[in-house]
């Protein structure tokens, strides 16, 4: 409620690289009277851009799009527009990527395959968890063993290899991966190395499969099985 007592309306970013499921989100978003959505982003840089332009109430993010490391894309959006609530919206839940996630502040977590009120009431939810002052609140659907799961694994791999992982899925080359980290072509090889050794991998391709896998990543399989990058 505002100041008069009336509904506030929620100002909502879509960020997805499909067309046809950004439409089909505004479109459900629609129905709800207290929605609006004011922009809409098919990667994760436009996503940022947006955000910080926008500055909307609630950004539901896709994890899987074009330029788009998800806990970067996250600690952006919050870096330009710190009001904004994140959600991200996945048909994934490896128990890595959920930690990676909550640790990198999003407000929600969930399935695509969850039904429209579940979905408004958890946009509904974040926005009252952020204007409220009581403290971060996470909306979450996902499996229960994605958050109880051994951690182990995930200690396999350091941070800056995980990351660095992600952006071989992603097909940037050392050099652009050193580029984008601010680091140097030689400290990208050696993280690649030590995670080819800690992975049992013989290639960036193998080592990226491996690491999906585990649940340490998340990514789609890369089925070339050539290797034209050295590391």
């Amino acid at each position: 409620m505002n100041a008069s007592g009336e509904a506030r309306t929620v100002r909502i970013l879509l960020a997805d690289d499909h067309t046809l499921l950004r439409e089909a989100m505004r479109e459900l978003l629609g129905f709800e009277t207290d929605f609006e959505v004011v922009g809409e982003a098919s990667d994760g840089v436009e996503a940022v851009e947006l955000a910080g332009r926008l500055r909307p109430d609630v950004v539901l993010l896709d994890v899987e799009m074009p330029q788009n490391v998800p806990t970067e894309t996250v600690r952006g959006i919050r870096s330009v527009s710190p009001g904004s609530r994140v959600i991200m919206l996945t048909m994934h839940d490896a128990p890595q990527l959920v930690r990676d996630m909550v640790e990198s502040g999003v407000a929600g977590y969930l399935h695509k395959n969850i039904g429209r009120q579940a979905l408004t009431a958890a946009i509904r939810g974040a926005v009252a968890a952020g204007t409220s002052g009581g403290g971060r609140r996470l909306v979450m659907s996902v499996t229960h063993g994605s958050l109880m799961s051994d951690q182990t694994p995930s200690r396999l791999i350091s941070p800056r290899e995980r990351q660095i992982l992600v952006l071989v899925a992603a097909a940037f080359s050392n050099r652009q991966i050193a580029s984008r980290l601010s680091i140097t072509e030689a400290t990208v090889k050696r993280h690649l190395r030590n995670a080819f050794e800690k992975l049992g991998a013989v290639s960036r391709i193998d080592a990226v499969n491996r690491a999906a896998a585990a649940g340490l990543i998340h990514t789609r399989p890369m089925p070339n099985p050539g290797d034209p990058r050295s590391a």
